[in-house]
């Protein structure tokens, strides 16, 4: 396999296993499509590394079908089937916890993001997942109905071995200052500009 070479090794008492191995908080931003692909890519890794895996939408409708909670869903019953790979949980807008745009006011859907939030700071504190995939959190965070000190200083104090990926446009300052792997997508080039739209298999 290939492996790159850190460009600076900073004096922090730590071996090079141990430096390699510190769990990681990793954010996907910007403007352009692809962050949350990027980040169930990243999924796709951990549980082929026996990772439980812990998916939590923010903002997807919960009649939306994408391509890859129907993919991760079949994962998990393989692994309970057959023990291959990792667990896995997939909560999106609707279901259990999480919140939903559906009628209230603003108030009570800030409500319910924040229980969703708070049910992951829970999860986190019991160890419960190894990659944590929060899609679209950036949303709740930039709209104040979930204080990002308080997302900041879970992460940053977050027990064990616990991987923490944040998906979403808009991510506060403070959050980019805390994570380890930022990654902005930007756009070049997109189908749209030229009248076409989303198509099964790209866009879900």
């Amino acid at each position: 396999m290939p492996q790159g070479q850190p460009s600076a090794v900073p004096v922090d008492g730590l071996t090079t296993r141990q430096r390699r191995n510190r769990p990681l908080v990793v954010l996907h931003t910007g403007e352009m499509k692809g962050k949350s692909t990027a980040a169930f890519g990243l999924a796709l890794r951990g549980w082929n590394q026996g990772w439980s895996i812990g998916v939590f939408q923010f903002v997807k409708s919960a009649k939306w079908k994408v391509g890859e909670e129907s993919a991760f869903r079949a994962l998990g019953r393989l692994h309970e089937q057959t023990g291959e790979g990792g667990p896995v949980e997939w909560h999106k807008m609707g279901e259990g916890w999480s919140w939903a745009r559906k009628q209230g006011t603003e108030a009570d859907h800030a409500a319910a993001a924040l229980e969703g939030w708070r049910e992951i700071a829970r999860r986190i504190a019991d160890e419960r997942h190894g990659l944590y995939v929060l899609d679209e959190f950036t949303y709740p965070l930039h709209w104040g109905w979930v204080d990002v000190d308080e997302v900041v200083a879970t992460l940053r104090d977050r027990p064990g071995h616990q991987h923490v990926v944040i998906t979403g446009r808009y991510a506060p300052a403070a959050l980019v200052d805390a994570a380890d792997l930022v990654v902005e997508m930007t756009k070049v080039k997109h189908p749209m500009d030229a009248g076409q739209k989303g198509q099964k298999g790209i866009e879900w």
